[in-house]
């Protein structure tokens, strides 16, 4: 098998996911492809679905089946096929890495992002329907998320915490993971069984933050990279401490960092600016397929986590210095977030709606 840069950030213990979806990905061999150069997994949200069924007739002959049955359940059938199909495909690298990797997230309807019951129920009936070991369940990073992931790793479920932009967000996240192992093993669960990753999501940082640094060229670009720094050094300490022992002696596997929104949205910079600069031990980066064929082709792979912390803090000293505001930044970045996945969805649903009259109009 020929060795590509996905290979190499492998050994640097980084792994490469995919961030995207769509059935044509998974029958016409290309995700097998991708997992022979190097690939360890695949994210999904509801934009890319959106993309994935909105774009293609691929769908269609599923929802002709299915017109009976109302649009919320054409919708579950179509993802929860794709996403079993794309777990089935992974399965030999979820079996090689011992449950590292080899996973697919499904993520909860970002309606419920701010309903910490309904959460959990749609959480619990998704991975029980698509009963395989190497899937998570996304659950968004919200005030409401982190009692939810609490109570779905204590049941032993899967879960990707996504939308973290801040380090309030990650704390928030790695304490509901730890807790949520604590009680599974306060009642004799295998907590050995149960994975989780914290997904940060790096440009959109940079996005809103360069503009408020138009006085400041010198500064832009670099916010996000400092901000993914500062979160990776506390992962450190949070699962190196004495309480995170204990869950060691068992078991517990590290609740890795995901660095996720990884296209570049400033055409000035680099297109794997946030692929070469984090590649660090225990993180995952989920990097979609434009960007994937980039950084093969002329990324850089180099441990480049680990390093620069202190200019990281330099950094972001400085951008409080010029009354800039991450913490009010970072939290509309999650809300506008949560409401770009909701409108994505939306559209996917009304597409759905529109495609089921269409076929019933034809049968009448």
């Amino acid at each position: 098998m020929k060795m590509t840069k996905i290979h190499e950030v492998a050994n640097f213990g980084q792994s490469i996911w995919l961030d995207y979806i769509s059935r044509s990905l998974i029958v016409s061999g290309e995700l097998k492809n991708w997992i022979d150069k190097g690939l360890r997994g695949v994210t999904s949200n509801p934009s890319i679905f959106e993309k994935a069924i909105n774009s293609s007739s691929d769908y269609d002959e599923d929802i002709k089946k299915l017109v009976l049955t109302s649009v919320d359940e054409i919708y579950e059938s179509l993802v929860i096929d794709d996403i079993s199909k794309a777990a089935d495909v992974l399965g030999p690298v979820y079996d090689a890495t011992k449950g590292l990797d080899g996973y697919v997230s499904l993520e909860v309807s970002p309606k419920l992002a701010y309903d910490i019951d309904e959460t959990i129920k749609q959480a619990r009936r998704l991975f029980k329907a698509l009963n395989r070991p190497n899937i998570f369940i996304k659950v968004p990073a919200t005030k409401e998320g982190a009692p939810a992931i609490e109570a779905l790793i204590s049941e032993r479920i899967n879960i990707n915490a996504t939308l973290i932009f801040s380090m309030a967000h990650y704390e928030a996240i790695a304490e509901a993971y730890i807790k949520g192992l604590e009680k599974l093993s306060a009642k004799g669960g295998d907590i050995s069984k149960i994975a989780s990753v914290a997904s940060f999501f790096v440009s959109r940082i940079d996005t809103v933050v360069d503009q408020a640094l138009n006085e400041k060229k010198e500064l832009q670009g670099k916010t996000a990279i400092a901000c993914a720094k500062m979160v990776y050094a506390r992962f450190q300490e949070k699962f190196s401490d004495e309480r995170w022992k204990r869950l060691s002696a068992k078991g517990a596997k590290v609740q890795r960092p995901l660095w996720g929104s990884t296209s570049t949205k400033n055409p000035d910079y680099p297109e794997t600016i946030y692929v070469d600069n984090l590649i660090g031990p225990d993180t995952v980066n989920t990097v979609p397929t434009n960007t994937l064929k980039a950084f093969l082709d002329h990324g850089v792979v180099a441990s480049t986590l680990e390093s620069g912390l202190d200019d990281a803090k330099t950094l972001l000293k400085r951008l409080s210095d010029l009354n800039i505001n991450l913490d009010v930044i970072t939290e509309q970045l999650q809300a506008k977030g949560v409401n770009a996945f909701t409108e994505s969805f939306d559209t996917l649903m009304a597409s759905i709606a529109k495609k089921k009259e269409s076929f019933l109009s034809n049968n009448r």
